[in-house]
């Protein structure tokens, strides 16, 4: 093969490479766009939402939802998905009870020990205030929920 005609070909490669990769120097191939956005649609067509029940099924976090919705300006769906909606009812019930944060929906230390303190009142929670929701946390929450049928 001639030098001129081994440029050309590497010149021809790279480009159809750049090309099959979505851009070369700037230059874009407009048949990557949709191929773009239906990866970014379909992405956040499957992404998780925020829920966590702390091991309460369904039946049982649509309890505390209405135990939420009752007295803690909840006014999502009761579908028994804890998510952040739900933890911002729940953070704002837990402020009588020594939670200082900011009342995100976030279920991290804080909303956590503050949840230990009132399990620890009414719902036989005898594990430490740590923050950490273990199975002592989780078995109280349950029956936080099953006496929080009385507002659905």
């Amino acid at each position: 093969m001639r030098p001129n005609a081994m440029s050309r070909a590497l010149v021809t490669a790279t480009a159809v490479l750049g090309l099959t990769a979505g851009g070369l120097g700037g230059v874009s191939f407009a048949a990557t766009v949709p191929i773009a956005r239906q990866q970014q649609s379909t992405a956040s067509e499957i992404a998780p939402l925020a829920v966590v029940n702390l091991g309460l099924t369904t039946a049982e976090a649509k309890k505390v939802q209405c135990f939420l919705e009752y007295g803690w300006d909840y006014n999502g769906a009761i579908d028994g998905a804890l998510g952040t909606e739900s933890w911002k009812a729940m953070q704002r019930y837990l402020t009588r009870w020594g939670y200082e944060g900011e009342i995100d929906g976030i279920v991290g230390p804080g909303t956590v020990m503050a949840l230990q303190r009132v399990l620890a009142r009414a719902w036989d929670y005898t594990g430490p205030i740590d923050g950490i929701p273990g199975a002592g946390t989780k078995a109280a929450f349950k029956r936080f929920a099953e006496t929080a049928d009385v507002y659905c």
